[in-house]
């Protein structure tokens, strides 16, 4: 009964998450709100599910606590909640980490290079040069911040509305494609790596070429729909300096190659230590505001310094993105811990190891309106790494670095774009550019979906090379 009852608080959290544009609730509202619920029916009819799922391991720490009316509870907050705090833990860290190093680096004029690049009057070209930045920035750092920052440039750019509403959806395109091909770019490659399933190299061969041939295809077709000859371009558009910054070219660049550098070391760090990448993400953070209060050192104490000083990292789209993330995990862990994805796996792992693209097309359909990363932790939380260990037969897509990992990130980074709001990034695109659903349907979805089914296809010619 009670693993009907977290099923059924499931289906309907997630039905409430894909008509988030209809209903109005806040997908990470509705994400946290589900993920508490079902862990207190879980805990409610906890010595069911414990002695059927963790039979062994709830002896042994009877036999060393004793039994008493609240041994279950005990065992279940310590022993299998706390884990999932753990794993949501890495992945908060890493992305406010990663949050932050964007924030000193923007609060710096660190990325004002990025303005004066796209300064230009043709259409056309300026959505090249816009693809191209963000695409790989989005690579470098997270796509949610990219998005954010490059909307930001736009918005100060350029004056129409129209040309706006087009570039930003190509903004949204390019992010999430240069997120899906590193383990760094995006929460659910973060997943995927911190999860073990993908090693970053490996993953970013295998990815790279469909996410670019994917973002080509989209800017392909995007620049028959900007007939116009010129850019309606902001005319008083000052260039962005941050918080006023008085800092150097020099010093400038000392942090970005610090920060950007530094990221890009995250991997080779966490190969060298076997740390999680959290612990990278934090040391690449202490460094780089070791160096922005020695860059800053003339400022200390000054006016100009007081809004310098605070990193604004915890903004209210990145705490979203956060919430959202741990309020899945939640939920998804105690769906697990009823036994159920057990079921559901030794029944459904052969499908999805025989028809790995057409597992991976259903599962990008199904992100564009459950979202990317509900799509990519159903997947993750169901194939875990035990149950793929005791089934050899699937080693080879399932398994560490098997096909069906890189095809799921890119083909949920292409689907969760296809109605706009199946991804957090597209979803702040709507808000800021005031972009209905209906105008991205008739303008944007036929082109992502072009540009899916290229990707898909290179995908399938990349890994006849590798497998």
């Amino acid at each position: 009964m009670a693993t009907i009852i977290i099923i059924a608080i499931l289906a309907f959290g997630l039905a409430l998450i894909a008509t988030e544009n209809v209903n109005k609730m806040n997908k990470a509202a509705v994400a946290m709100f589900m993920g508490v619920i079902c862990w207190l029916f879980y805990i409610g009819y906890g010595t069911a599910f414990v002695v059927s799922q963790h039979a062994i391991d709830f002896l042994s720490f009877l036999s060393n606590h004793g039994v008493n009316a609240d041994s279950v509870k005990q065992f279940v907050s310590d022993n299998v909640f706390f884990q999932y705090v753990v794993d949501a833990a890495e992945i908060v860290l890493f992305l406010l980490a990663t949050m932050t190093i964007v924030e000193v680096l923007n609060n710096n004029g660190c990325f004002d290079f990025l303005t004066d690049w796209l300064r230009t009057r043709s259409p056309r070209r300026y959505l090249c040069l816009l693809a191209i930045i963000t695409f790989t920035i989005s690579a470098n750092l997270d796509n949610l911040t990219t998005v954010c920052l490059m909307l930001g440039i736009l918005h100060r750019m350029i004056a129409d509305d129209k040309q706006r509403m087009i570039l930003g959806s190509v903004i949204v395109v390019a992010a999430n494609c240069g997120g899906a091909f590193t383990v760094i770019g995006d929460v659910t490659s973060l997943v995927l790596w911190t999860g073990g399933v993908v090693s970053p190299t490996q993953y970013a061969a295998m990815a790279f070429l469909p996410s670019l041939a994917a973002l080509a295809t989209v800017v392909a077709l995007c620049a028959r729909s900007l007939r116009d000859r010129r850019l309606s371009l902001v005319r008083t558009a000052p260039p962005y300096r941050g918080d006023d910054t008085v800092l150097t070219r020099t010093q400038r660049l000392l942090m970005l190659l610090v920060g950007i550098g530094g990221l890009w070391f995250i991997p080779t760090f966490h190969r060298i230590t076997l740390l999680p990448p959290f612990v990278g993400a934090l040391c690449v953070l202490a460094l780089l505001w070791i160096v922005n209060e020695l860059c800053n050192r003339k400022l200390m104490g000054s006016d100009q310094m007081v809004g310098k000083r605070q990193p604004m990292a915890l903004q209210y789209a990145n705490i979203q993105h956060m919430l959202f993330f741990i309020g899945l995990l939640f939920t998804f862990g105690a769906v697990k811990e009823t036994g159920i994805l057990k079921t559901f796996v030794n029944w459904g792992a052969p499908y999805a190891s025989d028809y790995i693209y057409v597992t991976g097309g259903v599962m990008g359909l199904l992100s564009s309106l459950t979202g990317n990363i509900t799509t990519l932790l159903f997947n993750v939380t169901t194939y875990s790494t035990d149950w793929i260990q005791m089934h050899p037969e699937v080693v080879s897509s399932l398994g560490k670095d098997g096909i069906y990992w890189p095809l799921l990130s890119f083909s949920t980074a292409l689907g969760g774009g296809l109605l706009c709001f199946g991804t957090l990034a597209g979803t702040i695109l709507m808000r800021m550019e005031n972009i209905k659903l209906r105008w991205f349907v008739r303008h944007m979805s036929g082109k992502i979906l072009a540009g899916w089914g290229v990707g898909m296809l290179v995908f399938y010619v990349v890994s006849k090379c590798y497998f």
